[in-house]
């Protein structure tokens, strides 16, 4: 495909997200149907292009004058991809293109950003969420929300159970991964331009042979800050796909007992696999049909980690649609499951024990005020240094060891972001039962 039947393609995409509500995955997927003539190449560039007129959404509309999906799709060329009103030209005079520029759309183009817009149209995020984003950022809001409308790096998890940073590194020479400057057995592969396509990680035999997992370096140091150790009993809360389970099982070496549990089972048989690739033999599955396997667990456990239901808005970067998907309801919703979560977990920490509560949102709504709510009915728990915690398990450099000391909560929790740590939005707190 050329050019301008990408651009076209990428308005359709995107009017089927806008208006029909779907995923951009969703959406691109059926558009693939019915271009059949379409390569890997053009749905890489059509997805990208959508995917950035999402990430900086309110600041091209604002810039276009124009919310419709050509405005925005047309002012991603310029305004996120840098291309010149020339190159704009020259693809629309294209077979298949969409109509040419009008003379606003062409006056629009070169216009330069709007220094005065409000901070949710600079950051671009919900106006409606202006008041929490200044809550938790200050005046910095906008500037940490543009660090969350650009392309994610992709994040690697040395599997310790089968081999070392420095062995796994050979074989991802090829991906172009790089050492992670935050943590020591971790890898980085930078993002991509947006128009070209992601490779493909899985035919990386070092991913086939269970030697990396895909873990952003984010949610690897929450799960550092678990500090599980060898020989102990720890329990998964929310295990979902199961990556912070298998980070511990290789924390532990393999040695004492991690109880993967999570509602929704099906997700929960998704770790099978990965399971059997990582050579991890300390986990048990606990299903939510066989609710005698938990009571049995009651005040048993040295660690519960609870990676809670949230709105997601640390994933940003890699999930731009859902940014303009998020009510306040589903906020509010979110806020009585974690309440909901945090108490029953704790019912499985045995004294001394410790709890930790983590979510990949930056919102203080679902952070810090969860764990003081949590603290305030059940004074038997008492927050720890999550920072020390993260350095005690000798997983982070001295990088990643000065981050999370500087981005330490007066409580002691940690919140990193993109702007702060380049990983993707990140909380998590360390509770000490007494």
């Amino acid at each position: 495909m050329r050019n301008g039947g990408r651009i076209a393609a990428a308005i359709d995409v995107l009017n089927d997200v806008l208006t029909r509500h779907q995923p951009v995955k969703s959406a691109a997927r059926d558009w693939g149907k019915r271009a059949r003539y379409a390569g890997s190449k053009d749905r890489a560039w059509v997805s990208g292009l959508v995917l950035d007129a999402l990430r900086k959404r309110n600041s091209i509309a604002h810039a276009m004058g124009d919310d419709s999906p050509r405005g925005l799709i047309l002012g991603a060329l310029a305004h996120a991809w840098g291309w010149n009103i020339k190159e704009i030209d020259s693809a629309m005079d294209e077979d298949h293109a969409p109509s040419k520029l009008t003379l606003q759309e062409r006056e629009r183009l070169v216009m330069a950003p709007d220094p005065v817009a409000p901070p949710h149209v600079q950051g671009d995020y919900p106006e409606w969420m202006a008041p929490m984003m200044a809550r938790v950022f200050g005046e910095e809001a906008a500037v940490e929300a543009q660090a969350m409308a650009v392309r994610a790096d992709v994040d690697l998890r040395v599997n310790t159970l089968k081999v070392d940073a420095e062995k796994a590194s050979q074989p991802l020479r090829s991906a172009k991964a790089e050492a992670s400057p935050l943590l020591l057995n971790a890898f980085n592969i930078p993002a991509r331009d947006p128009s070209e396509r992601e490779a493909s990680l899985e035919s990386i035999p070092a991913y086939s042979k269970g030697w990396v997992e895909v873990q952003d370096a984010g949610s690897q140091i929450a799960s550092a800050a678990a500090n599980a150790q060898p020989g102990e009993q720890v329990m998964d809360y929310c295990a979902g796909g199961g990556g912070k389970t298998l980070a511990m099982a290789a924390q532990m070496q393999g040695k004492g007992q991690i109880f993967a549990y999570d509602i929704d089972g099906r997700r929960l048989s998704a770790l099978i696999p990965r399971l059997k690739r990582s050579g991890a033999h300390n986990v048990q599955l606990v299903h939510p049909s066989e609710p005698t396997q938990l009571e049995d667990l009651s005040d048993q456990m040295d660690l519960v980690f609870v990676d809670a239901p949230c709105t997601g808005t640390g994933t940003w970067r890699r999930r731009p649609d859902a940014k303009w998907r998020l009510k306040e309801r589903q906020l509010e919703k979110r806020m009585g499951e974690q309440d909901e979560i945090l108490a029953a977990a704790s019912a499985y920490v045995k004294p001394g024990g410790r709890l930790l509560y983590a979510t990949c949102s930056f919102l203080m709504e679902e952070d810090e005020d969860r764990v003081a709510k949590f603290l305030s009915a059940h004074s038997e728990f008492s927050e720890e240094d999550a920072a020390e915690s993260a350095i005690a398990s000798g997983l982070l450099t001295d990088d990643g060891a000065a981050l999370v000391r500087k981005y330490r909560g007066p409580t002691g929790c940690v919140r990193l972001t993109p702007r702060r740590a380049g990983t993707d939005g990140f909380f998590f707190a360390v509770l000490r039962r007494a």
